[in-house]
């Protein structure tokens, strides 16, 4: 696996958001709840679970689908007794929320799962806390931001997806560039806001390959379609017989549900972090780390692979990657936004 510092999409965000990206780290400020995130005693378990009880409820503000999501409550639920309450949106709409919230010091989040980049935003926002559990040990070190204030649970890995009706494995390209053959003109389809994606590609094949390859590829006139879920649903149908930048995770859902889709790692495979994190004034903080414990132990990972998810976990089986990938980094991700989302907007959306 590569571990390369890379970038991500610019978010669309409302003014108020906008001074989120590009300072430098702020100062940590404690948490209220710091006595429970960060007790490491032989009866963590137990406290925290007669804390949670007492609790009832977790309130969970999420992009992750209701039919991941969903089925991870439940089983926490069942699990252990106590109730998550899930708030699902597109993830600049989880920050928002959350940020609009926190200003107005209304606390009621206590767990946020979203895109890696945007957890860096809410946390330079002052919004977490750091966190211990048993769990930490077992993800990549080399994932877990350096401040802790939240922490990796999955990956979603860009890939080509393609409907198996339209078109078949061996025609897909080794390559990115091999799409720029003429006979993909109008067949393609990109999610409009990974960003991230065409700023790896131009590190590794350099600024002037770089441009060379992407204002072809414009010229192959992409479907740029918002959401990656949206994407997958079109290669479902065969609108969009082939996307550039389907999450596997996606793909492999439809197609458990019957559609004819499948995907294929092209070289190089860019790994956005996805990731998790307690609220640093979370009303029911015992169930909000409970909750994460779980989503980051081995049992949870599992559970989120049996969902078509991609676990983060290094100990759970059947989640080894078979290819290489490059990982983004959240939070130069940020600090390089406005340039790569100003190239995208150039290369790509203004056609």
């Amino acid at each position: 696996m590569n571990s390369s510092p890379f970038f991500f999409r610019a978010l669309q965000l409302t003014a108020c958001l906008i001074a989120i990206a590009g300072f430098g780290q702020p100062a940590w400020p404690q948490s209220p709840n710091d006595a429970i995130y960060r007790y490491q005693g032989p009866d963590r378990e137990q406290r925290l679970l007669a804390g949670a009880k007492k609790e009832g409820v977790a309130m969970l503000y999420t992009s992750l689908a209701p039919t991941e999501s969903r089925p991870l409550a439940e089983a926490f639920e069942k699990k252990y007794g106590v109730k998550i309450e899930v708030w699902r949106a597109l993830s600049e709409q989880v920050v928002q929320r959350a940020v609009n919230e926190a200003r107005a010091k209304r606390h009621t989040v206590d767990a946020v799962e979203t895109n890696g980049p945007e957890m860096e935003m809410m946390a330079r926002e002052k919004l977490f806390a750091e966190f211990s559990s048993p769990a930490l040990a077992e993800l990549p070190a080399n994932a877990i931001p350096k401040h802790r204030q939240w922490v990796p649970d999955r990956l979603n890995f860009f890939v080509v997806g393609f409907n198996t009706s339209k078109v078949r494995q061996a025609e897909l390209p080794k390559t990115y560039q091999g799409f720029l053959d003429p006979k993909w003109k109008g067949r393609l389809g990109i999610e409009a806001t990974d960003v991230e994606w065409m700023a790896t590609l131009f590190k590794i094949m350099g600024e002037q390959a770089g441009m060379a390859f992407f204002k072809q590829l414009a010229q192959q006139a992409p479907d740029m379609r918002k959401g990656h879920v949206l994407l997958a649903q079109l290669i479902a149908s065969g609108e969009i017989p082939v996307g550039l930048t389907a999450y596997s995770a996606n793909i492999e859902s439809f197609k458990r549900r019957g559609a004819p889709v499948a995907w294929v790692p092209v070289e190089p495979v860019v790994a956005r972090p996805q990731g998790l994190a307690v609220a640093r004034d979370a009303p029911h903080p015992n169930a909000a780390l409970l909750f994460v414990d779980y989503v980051l132990s081995r049992e949870g990972q599992e559970l989120l692979l049996s969902l078509g998810r991609t676990p983060i976990n290094t100990k759970v089986k059947g989640a080894e990657r078979k290819f290489g990938y490059t990982l983004v980094d959240p939070a130069v991700a940020l600090d390089e936004a406005d340039k790569w989302n100003k190239l995208w907007d150039e290369l790509l959306m203004r056609r």
